[in-house]
């Protein structure tokens, strides 16, 4: 929901199979390409499924199979930030947990990783690179502002798939990449900006009169899964939802969810506005790329 504590940055190759991070949700960004938005998570979902039409049609055209799978619902989405402050989500969803196991689930049960696996060597290789690319036909480069260097291939149906919904794909790619790296350039400055500091503190002392002696969400969340370990699935729900009612409960009755939330906005904009032009750009490609999805959706209807 809030803040993201999320303060490492990396060196890696990657395609992975969703376009539709997004640096923090509720704000609006203005830089050369005009006044743009954030996404909801309706519409990322929309994209997500527009990008998988897409890639199957591709994969399809080089002679593969390729099966369209569950995309991650709304209320699936819901459980991502600092604290809770969704009390009914709470009631109804703890901290995730079952979701998470289902998300799992899908995972495993992918039928594109079981067909991949069933083919011979060969065609093996040629379907995980018709479908991600192939390195060896060049890769694009983007250097974090956080340091470390991220890359994917240039090619392959992924490749084209956000091409065509997004735009230029080393753009594309350049702005995703940076804009949702940005956290680690603020957080560690805001995590110990007094107001916050003393809204978390607020908090604490509203967990402990509750019955839940933590000093902060994070050792909340951490120890979570001590406190749920070697119960059964139902009990182990139930003691998650208790926790995680708690948490919300005392981020809206103390200043916890609102500081966090307008601090969050104050920080972005003081220490990101050497990015601000990067930003605008990723939500508005983002944006075209709604408008090219509801194309994609609608004819396929």
């Amino acid at each position: 929901m809030i803040v993201t504590l999320a303060v490492a940055g990396c060196t890696t190759n990657t395609s992975e199979p969703s376009d539709s991070a997004r640096p923090q949700r509720g704000t609006a960004a203005e830089g050369a390409v005009g006044p743009v938005r954030e996404l909801t998570d309706a519409e990322e979902i929309l994209i997500e499924r527009a990008e998988q039409l897409l890639v199957r049609k591709c994969v399809e055209k080089e002679g593969f199979t390729y099966w369209l799978t569950p995309v991650t619902s709304v209320e699936e989405r819901q459980s991502r930030g600092y604290v809770l402050s969704d009390v009914d989500w709470a009631r109804k969803h703890g901290y995730g947990g079952q979701l998470e196991k289902k998300a799992e689930k899908i995972r495993r049960s992918d039928p594109n990783n079981a067909y991949a696996n069933s083919l011979p060597e060969a065609e093996r290789i040629r379907y995980s690179k018709t479908v991600s690319g192939d390195p060896s036909k060049g890769m694009l480069s983007v250097e974090l502002p956080t340091g470390g260097t991220v890359q994917t291939p240039r090619d392959g149906c992924w490749a084209d798939t956000r091409e065509r919904l997004y735009g230029d794909r080393a753009t594309w790619f350049r702005v995703k990449k940076t804009a949702t790296s940005l956290t680690p350039l603020y957080v560690p400055d805001l995590v110990k900006d007094k107001r916050l500091v003393n809204a978390v503190k607020a908090w604490s002392r509203c967990m402990r009169a509750a019955g839940h002696d933590y000093a902060d969400p994070d050792e909340l969340r951490d120890k979570r899964y001590v406190v749920t370990e070697g119960l059964s699935p139902a009990r182990a729900h139930a003691t998650e939802v208790e926790l995680a009612v708690a948490e919300a409960t005392c981020a809206g009755k103390t200043s916890l969810a609102r500081t966090a939330r307008s601090l969050e906005r104050e920080y972005r904009a003081e220490k990101l506005r050497q990015y601000s032009d990067d930003i605008a750009m990723y939500q508005r490609m983002r944006l075209d790329a709604l408008a090219r999805a509801k194309d994609v959706i609608d004819s396929q209807a």
